[in-house]
């Protein structure tokens, strides 16, 4: 990408870049949710609650869209402008005859149950089809996590399968629900394949 990541707003979210000068945020974000986030994550390494390890993170994401790669953002509330509360990326951006991408998203146990997420998930599925000019959103939740089925089913994406043992996370290898959306404006024309 050539051109700057752009701030996106919904009703009552503003989406961040990452940046490094989340780190710290970030690293309170995630002590806080520590628990909360354990049954869908890996194990955390010996760094992971450290500000060093979210600000070395942030610049390799930050580096993902310069390169095309992908695009990750923190959500903040808009009446509370320095409260982060959750975030959702597009990773695995793939050019070429795919034109597709890997959703994935994490919200604040605090903040579950009021639409947050549906705002955030809407201004990044616009942000991949108009902005990105994507053809393919992918997103895959575990079977247990009815928050993720019902939270991609309204927003439109559709189960294509089941990966068994898919991702090593929280100590062992975890089945998925395999879901997508697709982008059914898509214009081959508007991309270089």
């Amino acid at each position: 990408m050539s051109i700057a990541q752009a701030v996106l707003t919904t009703e009552r979210l503003t989406l961040r870049p990452v940046d490094p000068m989340f780190a710290l945020p970030m690293l309170a974000f995630q002590l806080k949710n520590r628990d909360h986030f354990a049954p869908w994550d890996p194990i955390p390494g010996a760094l992971y609650f450290t500000s060093a390890y979210w600000s070395a993170r942030f610049k390799l994401r930050a580096r993902d869209w310069l390169d095309g790669r992908g695009a990750s953002y923190l959500l903040f509330s808009r009446t509370e402008p320095e409260l982060l509360i959750g975030s959702i990326s597009l990773s695995n951006i793939q050019r070429g005859v795919m034109q597709s991408c890997t959703m994935g998203y994490g919200l604040g146990r605090d903040y579950q149950g009021q639409g947050l997420m549906r705002e955030a998930l809407d201004a990044m599925v616009q942000l991949a089809f108009s902005h990105l000019k994507l053809h393919r959103i992918q997103a895959n939740y575990q079977p247990h996590n009815q928050r993720s089925a019902t939270l991609l089913a309204h927003a439109g994406f559709v189960i294509e399968g089941h990966a068994s043992q898919y991702l090593f996370l929280d100590g062992a290898w975890r089945d998925h629900v395999m879901t997508a959306l697709i982008n059914h404006d898509y214009n081959p024309a508007d991309v270089l394949l």
